[in-house]
């Protein structure tokens, strides 16, 4: 079957949206690092609509930091692909036209180097999850016994990280006389922003103190939250997806029909007349933290209880009544530690919330969600069980959703089946857990783990005991009691 590409477009079904621009018009404004299906289904459309509106500044440059997938599968296509939008038995498809091409960046450095320092480009966002900022969870300061940045912080002649490249362009375009970029993270991290900053005025100064005060002064790094459920692609999506075109796409995106993205309004240069879907804010912050603790938090539940439970889907964990009622009291006690704005209504919010997880044509895998939980549980659930301590206030749902976590590190779920721990810390805290013998023991153990769990929270006794408690009926009796049995207490 031939694939999708320029020269397919025209035999595409008639309901399919192609682009409406001239592609050989467009000038690449945008350099996207780390990408993958969330950006291909969020920002590249957002930057895909501002070029439909007519301004044809806002092409993107993609680069992908480790692994050559993505561009294999886009180069074919000429950089086109599907972004399929499913909402119960209503399906859209959109042909995205705005990614030019995609860098490898191992292979092509200095491709991506010249990418990032040309005077067309106005905006760098990324997608490189928190690993990608080579930051210290806890001191916030470089890790630098990591490799890579090792590596950077000798020389930035080819760098190999995110804030290596930055540092590098932004150091040919200060001796070019360019303006700085406008670097935005998309990443689902508290403050990322100011992270983002951090990590590239370390890497500066630690180079060229004087480059590090021009970056200081002259660039920017607005907060951002980003919101889109991208389920990953399976290759029956592929399979389904060509008979319906005629040809194979490879790099298709499935995703909802919400989106959201709100951006501190703090450019240093041009940026689009942004859309739909787009809110220009002075304050991120209240955004990001309801967007945190109530969608990425019942997420995170959801994932754990529901993996263990062996079931698969978000939309079929939510299809048992206790795991919905669940979810309810874990955002009755999650919503009492917000400061929403007043453009936020938290009980539209929590509807909308519900009826995009019960969206059952996404089949948003508890597996993918429960990946790098250790990078997820301390803005997720963490931060929100110490704002409801401080405030003298119960934790009993929050508590079962970080007992749920650690039982997953187990490695094997209530019916015997396997899972692969997929994290970062994995074997740190299998070895943390190795000696562990009773519940109690597994929950000091973790109380231990300060690169997770704040000391201040650690020393609580009220999380310990409601983690013992949860913990030893997840091991005894499974998910589904402690689900069945959490309402009995409540």
């Amino acid at each position: 079957m031939n694939r999708l590409s320029s020269g397919t477009l025209e035999t595409l079904p008639g309901d399919v949206i192609r682009p409406a621009y001239d592609r050989a018009a467009v000038r690449s404004g945008v350099v996207h690092l780390g990408i993958g299906a969330f950006h291909r289904a969020h920002q590249a459309v957002v930057f895909d609509d501002a070029l439909h509106a007519g301004d044809l500044r806002w092409g993107i440059v993609g680069a992908s930091l480790r692994s050559p997938q993505v561009r294999d599968q886009m180069a074919p296509q000429d950089g086109l692909y599907t972004l399929l939008v499913r909402d119960g038995g209503v399906e859209r498809r959109r042909i995205i036209g705005a990614v030019g091409k995609v860098i490898v960046a191992p292979e092509e450095p200095q491709a991506l180097l010249a990418a990032l320092a040309s005077p067309d480009t106005h905006i760098v966002t990324l997608t490189v999850t928190e690993k990608g900022y080579r930051l210290d969870p806890v001191t916030g300061t470089l890790i630098e016994d990591d490799p890579q940045l090792a590596a950077d912080l000798l020389s930035l002649e080819s760098p190999r990280t995110a804030p290596g490249f930055l540092v590098a362009a932004l150091g040919r375009r200060r001796a070019a006389g360019l303006a700085p970029f406008t670097a935005i993270s998309c990443d689902n991290l508290p403050h990322n922003g100011t992270r983002l900053r951090q990590a590239v005025l370390a890497l500066a100064h630690r180079h060229d103190p004087a480059l590090a005060a021009w970056i200081e002064a002259e660039g920017a790094f607005p907060e951002t939250m980003v919101d889109r459920i991208v389920p990953a692609t399976t290759e029956d999506d592929v399979a389904a997806l060509a008979e319906r075109l005629g040809v194979e796409d490879r790099a298709m995106v499935k995703t909802e029909p919400f989106i959201q993205w709100v951006i501190e309004d703090r450019f240093c240069g041009p940026r689009p007349d942004f859309g739909a879907g787009v809110q220009l804010t002075a304050a991120v912050a209240p955004w990001e933290e309801a967007k945190l603790r109530l969608l990425n938090g019942a997420h995170s539940a959801i994932a754990y209880l529901g993996g263990l439970a062996g079931i698969g889907h978000v939309h079929e964990v939510l299809a048992l009544p206790e795991a919905r009622l669940f979810v309810e009291s874990l955002w009755d006690e999650a919503q009492t530690t917000l400061t929403p704005p007043p453009e936020l209504d938290i009980a539209a919010y929590r509807r909308d919330l519900m009826a995009r997880f019960d969206n059952p044509t996404l089949r948003h895998s508890t597996r993918q969600i429960a990946m790098d939980g250790s990078q997820k549980l301390p803005q997720r659930l963490l931060a929100t069980i110490s704002a409801r301590l401080e405030a003298g206030q119960g934790i009993q749902a929050l508590s079962l959703a970080v007992a749920g976590w650690i039982r997953w590190q187990a490695g094997r779920d209530d019916r015997g089946g396997t899972h692969v721990v997929d994290d970062p810390l994995a074997p740190a805290l299998a070895t943390c857990l190795a000696e562990a013998r009773t519940t109690a023991q597994r929950v000091a153990a973790i109380m231990g783990f300060d690169v997770v769990i704040p000391s201040s929270l650690a020393a609580d006794d009220r999380f310990g005991a409601a983690l013992i408690h949860w913990l030893a009926i997840l091991e005894t009796q499974g998910a589904l009691a402690a689900l069945a049995r959490f309402h009995g207490e409540k």
